[in-house]
């Protein structure tokens, strides 16, 4: 109850200083969340890179998860987001990874064979530089 508390707060407050329509909420706290963000919301990578790291984390991959978070957002700066977007892009970022970790730290099962596959391949795609947004069916 608490953390949807807080997320509905974080996306009235992201919503209210919007100059970019926002349909989903600052993050996702759930794989099918995740999954289903679409490609054209603004939010879509910060999202997707978050949940990826949050979940390549928990499962023990080997990298720099503050190096990732520093590289993800120095590529969408450069890319001319204006500062107050690339401060929503920053919370969704850190609330999706923060959340998807709470929600899975008591999942010791989380990582099996089909999951860390999925990981490995959009961490290995991420840590190259390429973020742009991917449709999910699923995983």
């Amino acid at each position: 109850m608490f953390r949807t508390a807080v997320a509905v707060g974080v996306a009235l407050a992201l919503a209210g200083c919007s100059t970019v329509g926002i349909k989903t909420s600052p993050g996702a706290s759930s794989e099918k969340e995740a999954r289903n963000v679409k490609p054209d919301d603004p939010l879509a990578r910060p999202v997707q890179v978050g949940w990826t790291s949050a979940r390549a984390s928990y499962c023990g991959f080997i990298f720099n998860p503050g190096q990732l978070r520093s590289t993800y957002l120095a590529a969408e700066a450069r890319t001319g987001i204006p500062p107050q977007q690339m401060q929503k892009i920053e919370h969704a970022y850190d609330y999706t990874r923060q959340s998807t970790l709470d929600t899975i730290k008591d999942n010791p099962g989380y990582c099996n064979k089909e999951r860390t596959a999925a990981i490995r391949a959009d961490l290995n795609r991420y840590l190259a530089g390429d973020y742009a947004p991917a449709a999910r069916l699923a995983r």
